[in-house]
């Protein structure tokens, strides 16, 4: 079943629902993050409705919502940790948006994107096309 939610309503976070890694961070997520948005694999998604494109979802994370947010990959995160109330979340979220960390999380998850059929929970289907 396709997901067409309206972008009105809470942000979403679009991930690789085939990918066994992608997986096991969002459930660490459910697990450790007091404040989750609606998490959709972009296989069930209706990408246009939400301004978002085949190559954009196999590349990277995607975090979408209502008064134009949209960020994707480290920044998707950051924004997503920089939310939580916990401080501890919260301050690292917040770190992780400040430049130079926010380069260099972003090369880190551009290395973790491109090898995560190696990592825990992958499977071939992890392998960025």
């Amino acid at each position: 079943m396709r997901y067409t939610g309206g972008m009105r309503d809470l942000p979403v976070l679009v991930y690789d629902g085939d990918c066994g890694f992608c997986q096991l961070c969002v459930d660490l997520g459910y697990r450790y993050l007091p404040t989750m948005p609606r998490v959709v694999a972009w296989q069930d998604l209706d990408l246009a409705a939400y301004g978002l494109t085949v190559e954009e979802v196999e590349e990277s994370v995607q975090l979408v919502g209502p008064y134009g947010l949209r960020a994707s990959g480290a920044r998707a995160v950051a924004v997503l940790l920089a939310v939580q109330r916990r401080p501890t979340w919260h301050l690292l979220g917040r770190v992780m948006l400040t430049p130079p960390v926010s380069w260099a999380a972003e090369g880190v998850y551009r290395v973790i994107s491109r090898n995560r059929h190696r990592l825990p929970g992958a499977s071939g289907a992890c392998a960025v096309r």
